[in-house]
């Protein structure tokens, strides 16, 4: 069986809307859960897009809320696919902000959503392999690369801790401004 090649801009995916008071906190700002949602929405539109399945939400990689969004500014959401494994496509999304009346557009946020594809079944299956066309989307393709082998990093440093308490106690109170006080079993 051969593997289907996809470039990636026929998973982009551009969705843009207007920011009501419904969606905003007591400050006048967009709730950053509601722009999560969007971002899902997007991420979701995105893998199914490039590969023709259903697909979940398996990860989001740093989201960083670089400016706020007002009530009543445009919102627009651009998406695609920027890396593909088995199974597995990490969408990066753009988040901007446009002041209507003043046309000024600012960057709110990036992210990088990672999605399974599934089968009717529920079980995985396997994703098209992309094909890189631009600079841009080898870099994209290679700074994921890069992300990914920290996020395994990062996993096996969380691993359950199996030290010395005592050591880790005064490792802590040493570094850090915190008390420990651990009830008595």
């Amino acid at each position: 069986m051969t593997d289907l090649y996809k470039k990636s801009s026929s998973s982009r995916v551009t969705l843009s809307q207007l920011m009501l008071p419904s969606h905003s906190n007591f400050s006048g700002k967009i709730h950053g859960g509601y722009l999560l949602s969007l971002m899902d929405q997007i991420a979701f539109a995105c893998g199914s897009k490039f590969s023709g399945r259903y697909c979940v939400t398996a990860s989001v990689d740093r989201v960083d809320f670089l400016n706020p969004i007002e009530v009543g500014e445009l919102v627009t959401l651009k998406a695609s696919v920027i890396f593909v494994g088995n199974s597995s496509m990490v969408v990066g999304i753009r988040v901007e902000a446009q002041n209507i009346q003043t046309s000024k557009v600012k960057h709110c946020n990036s992210s990088y959503f990672t999605m399974i594809a599934k089968d009717e079944q529920g079980n995985n299956v396997r994703v098209p392999r992309l094909i890189l066309t631009s600079k841009e989307e080898v870099l994209r393709f290679v700074k994921t690369t890069q992300r990914l082998k920290l996020r395994h990093s990062y996993a096996e440093l969380c691993a359950d801790f199996d030290g010395d308490m005592q050591q880790a106690i005064e490792q802590i109170t040493a570094n850090y401004q915190v008390q420990v006080q651990l009830a008595s079993n």
